[in-house]
């Protein structure tokens, strides 16, 4: 299981621990001060000596490469701003399977919709869920229900 803490906490606990080697500690004791096992610090140790502080960096870690060029998602941003209703369909509504849909249609690329629910985040969309208003509500007769009556009504509640 990995360490709880950033990249660059557990970095710096790296580096902490580099500092204590130098200063001929005992591993053991290094693994006691920073709350690690000790085959952890064994490992650190190794690396420090093999390639020094560098060795105990943070590394990258990139994940897979996007099936989608930039270009293209730069084209789906501007389908998503352009909304459901201008790809073709009968609501205003996206959902990642409709995203999905188009990403297929459109580029070709297979994606589940829990995936296409990272893409979106990860080109700064986020999740929304439409308010719901009866079609027959009359927007002014709601206004002065909250500025007349409701007032009036929360006044006179009895207490207790």
């Amino acid at each position: 299981m990995r360490t709880p803490g950033s990249a660059a906490e557990l970095e710096a606990r790296r580096r902490r621990a580099a500092e204590y080697f130098q200063a001929r500690k005992s591993l053991p004791e290094i693994a006691a001060v920073l709350g690690v096992h000790l085959s952890s610090v064994k490992r650190w140790k190794r690396a420090w000596r093999e390639g020094g502080v560098e060795a105990l960096g943070a590394k990258a870690h990139p994940g897979g490469v996007s099936k989608l060029s930039d270009e293209q998602k730069q084209s789906l941003v501007q389908m998503l701003i352009d909304g459901p209703l201008a790809a073709g369909y009968k609501t205003d509504l996206w959902t990642c399977a409709r995203v999905a849909e188009v990403v297929r249609k459109k580029f070709r690329v297979q994606y589940d919709p829990g995936r296409v629910s990272r893409i979106l985040h990860d080109l700064g969309f986020t999740s929304q869920k439409p308010r719901q208003v009866a079609r027959e509500q009359d927007a002014d007769a709601v206004e002065r229900w909250r500025r007349v009556d409701w007032p009036r009504i929360k006044k006179s509640a009895p207490t207790g």
